[in-house]
C-alpha cells in the first residue's frame, strides 16, 4: 500500500518544497521593495484598474511593434491557458489519478486539450522566432553593452525552458494517445482528450509495447511538472519576474501627464515661505523632524514604486532603442538604469539578510558605483523611454531623483547648468545679461 502511494507522497513533497522556496523568494522581493520610501498611489482606482487591464492583461503597448508584439501575445496567452492544465496535473499528482477533470467536463475537456495543444505548437514557433531574432538576426537592442554576460544568457535560458516544457507537454499527450489507441483497456488511461498536434507523434510509437509507452508518458509527465516548478523558482533570478509583477506595476504606475515632474515637498515649502509676504523668515518651527535628503543617492532613497519598476523590467530594450541620447552615441541606456537599480537593490537586500535585519554600510551606492554622472546628465528628459515601456516603467523618475541629489546635495551639476542657475539667481533669467540691458537687442531692429 505504501509503495503504491510513494509517487503521490513524493509529488506532494516536491510541490511543498517548490512552493515554499517560491514563497521565500516572494518575501525577499517584498522586503526589498519595502526598503523604498512610501508613495501614495491609491488615487483614481478605476483608472488604475483600467490601466492594468489594458497594458498588463491586454498587452496594448506590446503590439505597437507588431512582430514582437504578436509573438509575445501568443506566448503570453499560451502560458496562461496551458497552465490551466497545471491544476489537473497537481490534482492528479496528489491523488494518484489521471486526467481527473475529464469525467466532469465531458466534451468540453476535449476542446480544452485541443486548444492547449494548438497553443503549445504556436508557443514553440514563437519561441524559435524569438531565439532567431536574438541570436541569428541579432537585433541591435539585444546586443548593447548591458546585455553581455548573464542578461543574454538569462534570455536564452528562458527560451530553452519554453521549448523543453512545450516539447514535454506534447510528448506526454502523444504517448497518452498512443496508449489510448493501441491499448484501450490499459488501466489508469481513460479515453479522454483530443490531440490535434501530438497525434502526429503516433508513428513514432507504432511498435512500442505498453510498458515502454507508460514509462515514456510518466517520465514526460514528471519532467514537465518538475520543469514548471523549477521555472517558477527561477523567476526570482530572472528578468521574467514581469510575468507576475507587470500587474501591480501597471496598477501603481504614474497616471499624471508625461512631462509633469513631482516637486520636492521641502523645496516647495521653502519657496512658499519666500513668496509669503506675511511670513516671518526668522521664525523657528516646532517641527524637529529630520529633513529628508534631496533626491536619491542609493536605492533606499527611491520610492517603492520605483523599486517595483526595477524588479518588473523585462530588459526588452525598447526604452533604450527609443532614447535619443542613446541613439546619438551617448552613454545613457534607460534599460541599464533599471538593471543597475535592481542589481543594487538585490545587493542591499542580501546585505540585510546576512546581517540579520540591519544594513551594514558596504562603501557603495547606486550613484557612482552603478550609475555614472555621465549617464544621468546625458538624459534629455523627453519621456521617450517611459512611453516605449510595455509595462509602464519610469526610468526617468530615477534619473531626475539622482540629478536632484547631485545638484542640491553635492553641488555637482555640470558647469553650463551651474552658470544658468547663477544667471537666474543674479539676473532673473538663464542668460548672462543685466536686467537693464535685456531689451537692448530690440534697439537694433
Amino acid at each position: 500500500m505504501l509503495i503504491e502511494l510513494l509517487p503521490n507522497i513524493l509529488f506532494t513533497l516536491l510541490l511543498i518544497v517548490a512552493l515554499g522556496f517560491f514563497a521565500r523568494n516572494v518575501s525577499k522581493i517584498k522586503n526589498n521593495i519595502n526598503l523604498g520610501k512610501d508613495i501614495d498611489r491609491s488615487d483614481n482606482p478605476k483608472a488604475r484598474w483600467g490601466n492594468m487591464a489594458r497594458i498588463a492583461l491586454g498587452q496594448s503597448k506590446m503590439v505597437k511593434r507588431p512582430i514582437a508584439g504578436i509573438l509575445h501575445v501568443v506566448v503570453y496567452v499560451g502560458f496562461i491557458l496551458i497552465n490551466i492544465e497545471l491544476l489537473e496535473i497537481i490534482v492528479d499528482g496528489i491523488l494518484g489519478t489521471h486526467r481527473v477533470f475529464a469525467p466532469f467536463l465531458g466534451g468540453f475537456y476535449n476542446v480544452l486539450i485541443a486548444t492547449f495543444e494548438v497553443l503549445a505548437a504556436l508557443v514553440l514557433v514563437a519561441v524559435i522566432v524569438f531565439w532567431c531574432r536574438r541570436n541569428v538576426i541579432r537585433i541591435q537592442r539585444f546586443w548593447k553593452d548591458e546585455m553581455k554576460g548573464w542578461p543574454k544568457l538569462d534570455a536564452d535560458i528562458i527560451l530553452y525552458f519554453e521549448v523543453v516544457l512545450m516539447g514535454l507537454f506534447l510528448l506526454m499527450n502523444g504517448t497518452d494517445l498512443a496508449i489510448q489507441t493501441n491499448f484501450p483497456s490499459a488501466v489508469h488511461y481513460a479515453q479522454a482528450g483530443s490531440f490535434p498536434v501530438s497525434q502526429y507523434l503516433l508513428p513514432l510509437f507504432e511498435d512500442t509495447n505498453l510498458d515502454k509507452l507508460i514509462l515514456i508518458e510518466r517520465t514526460a509527465w514528471w519532467l514537465h511538472i518538475f520543469g514548471i516548478l523549477c521555472f517558477l523558482n527561477y523567476l526570482y533570478y530572472s528578468k521574467h519576474l514581469h510575468i507576475l509583477l507587470a500587474f501591480p506595476n501597471t496598477y501603481f504606475a504614474n497616471l499624471n501627464a508625461k512631462g509633469r515632474f513631482a516637486n520636492n515637498a521641502n523645496v516647495t515649502a521653502e519657496v512658499q515661505l519666500m513668496l509669503d509676504p506675511s511670513a516671518d523668515p526668522y521664525a523657528t518651527s516646532d517641527d524637529t523632524a529630520e529633513v529628508d535628503k534631496f533626491g536619491a543617492a542609493d536605492v533606499m532613497d527611491l520610492n517603492k514604486v520605483q523599486l517595483l519598476n526595477a524588479y518588473t523590467c523585462t530588459e526588452c530594450g525598447r526604452c533604450t532603442s527609443e532614447c535619443p541620447a542613446n541613439q546619438t552615441g551617448k552613454k545613457l541606456s534607460p534599460r541599464k538604469i533599471m538593471m543597475d537599480t535592481r542589481d543594487r537593490l538585490t545587493e542591499v537586500g542580501d546585505n540585510i539578510i546576512k546581517n540579520k535585519g540591519t544594513f551594514v554600510a558596504d562603501g557603495k551606492q547606486l550613484l557612482g558605483d552603478y550609475i555614472s554622472h555621465e549617464e544621468l546628465w546625458a538624459c534629455t528628459s523627453c519621456n521617450a523611454c517611459v512611453e516605449a515601456c510595455p509595462v509602464d516603467i519610469d526610468p526617468l523618475s530615477i534619473i531626475m531623483n539622482m540629478r536632484q541629489y547631485l545638484v542640491m546635495e553635492e553641488s555637482a551639476a555640470p558647469t553650463d547648468l551651474n552658470n544658468m542657475m547663477s544667471n537666474i539667481e543674479n539676473n532673473g533669467a538663464p542668460w548672462p545679461f543685466n536686467q537693464q540691458d535685456r531689451a537692448n537687442w530690440a534697439k537694433e531692429l
